[in-house]
């Protein structure tokens, strides 16, 4: 007996097709972009979202443009001025709470392809890998922040010895990747030719489903494709030393957030890949920093509610997290590309969230730096409307000029239209 989730089968290949009202006993209902351009001043993008955002009156100064004064979170960014941009009042208009959280790269609509993979799809050929999704240590929710076409979210990893192997695998591993990658592309070749044969047989709607459904497929199959490509290209293994533990437990996320920056430098700077998103989870961690353990955990921090101990310690791990980032800059700044060029130069870093007040689950005025990318910087740009007749700017117009920055042709990103390449550019 069929049943509303049909499998499509082959010898150890097991494929759940989606939801299809045609197998279903009671018949249940159911911008293109273009070329990247050779004159493109950025060449790579990064994109870190932390899922509790920042401590709003700790981040944002009274002072717009270039004279602002700077706040308890950009104290650990006071050297680098000159190389980031303070965004205020951007969102993309969505609704609040924390199931609305992976707006922050997709925009308006959850499950829309995000901004990191728009991106990839163009830039991301060049590489041995196309993107590279990362989280900072282990959490319990499981939220993703980057989804490809079809809606599909994209696991992460979590573990930076994994991405270490990942990026610098020994010659057996490769051999063995090879075998894996030759057989799964041969089988799901068989699996697709039977369920294009179930399209004949399965009503106009399923038919829309399973179109999408053989999208996602088919950015796996690329993707395969592309790591055999690249699979035996020589890559200098780095002067770097890995912790002898991954810090993946909870309260290790910071410890996590360290290095798994640390080897984003250098996915950068081996050109192992030019598109790399981290998330860094908010949860029930109790962290320790500077050597003393904090009373709260980071969620309940963060739902302060104005208590000053809980606000106390929560700009205490933003402060962190912005230590942090700057480190990331100033190893962006250091090392070269292949033209001797500083990679932050060719480099976009975007850190950012998809919650812009954790304490009241609002998702407006959502905070964002970018650094480098040959953007204009330092300064704190304040766009939030202050009257009807002004004009709207989103969050999504960032995204546009970010990915005209890249060289790619973008006029659209979810609700924004008009780019703010005036500002930045």
């Amino acid at each position: 007996m069929k049943t509303r989730r049909q499998f499509l089968r082959n010898a150890s290949t097991l494929i759940a097709l989606p939801m299809l009202e045609s197998f279903s006993p009671r018949g249940v209902a159911a911008d293109a972009t273009g070329q990247v351009s050779a004159n493109a001043r950025a060449k790579r993008l990064v994109c870190v979202g932390a899922y509790l955002g920042l401590h709003a009156p700790a981040i944002y100064p009274k002072g717009t443009g270039s004279d602002y004064e700077l706040t308890p979170l950009l104290q650990p960014l006071a050297h680098l001025r000159g190389d980031f941009t303070l965004f205020s009042g951007l969102d993309h208009r969505a609704p609040g709470g924390h199931g609305n959280w992976p707006n922050f790269l997709c925009g308006k609509k959850i499950r829309a392809v995000t901004l990191d993979q728009q991106v990839a799809a163009k830039i991301g050929g060049a590489t041995r890998f196309a993107s590279l999704v990362l989280a900072a240590g282990s959490s319990e929710g499981g939220v993703a922040m980057s989804y490809g076409e079809g809606g599909v979210a994209l696991p992460s990893i979590n573990r930076p010895s994994v991405l270490y192997k990942k990026m610098f695998a020994s010659d057996a591993d490769r051999q063995r990747t090879e075998y894996l990658l030759k057989s799964g592309h041969s089988a799901l070749d068989r699996v697709l030719d039977e369920a294009r044969a179930m399209q004949k047989r399965v009503s106009s709607s399923d038919r829309v489903k399973l179109d999408e459904y053989f999208t996602s497929i088919r950015e796996v199959e690329t993707r395969m494709g592309r790591q055999l490509e690249h699979l035996h290209d020589v890559v200098p293994v780095p002067d770097y030393t890995m912790p002898e533990a991954d810090p993946v437990a909870m309260n290790q996320m910071l410890e996590c957030e360290a290095v798994m920056l640390d080897l984003m430098a250098i996915a950068l700077q081996t050109d192992s890949c030019r598109v790399l998103g981290l998330r860094l989870p908010g949860e029930s961690q109790v962290f320790t920093i500077d050597g003393q353990m904090l009373k709260f955990s980071y969620h309940s921090m963060s739902h302060h509610g104005n208590d000053p101990v809980k606000v106390g310690e929560l700009i205490k791990v933003d402060t962190q997290h912005m230590r942090l980032f700057a480190r990331f800059i100033e190893q962006l700044k250091t090392k070269t590309d292949a033209e001797g060029r500083a990679l932050l130069d060719s480099t976009i870093v975007m850190w950012g969230s998809g919650m812009g007040d954790a304490s009241l689950h609002g998702n407006t005025n959502i905070p964002t730096l970018v650094a480098g990318g040959g953007l204009k910087h330092g300064r704190h740009l304040a766009l939030a409307r202050r009257k009807p007749s002004d004009k709207e700017i989103l969050l999504g117009d960032l995204f546009i000029t970010l990915q005209r920055q890249l060289g790619i042709e973008c006029n659209r990103f979810c609700e924004a239209r008009n780019g703010m390449d005036e500002l930045l550019a």
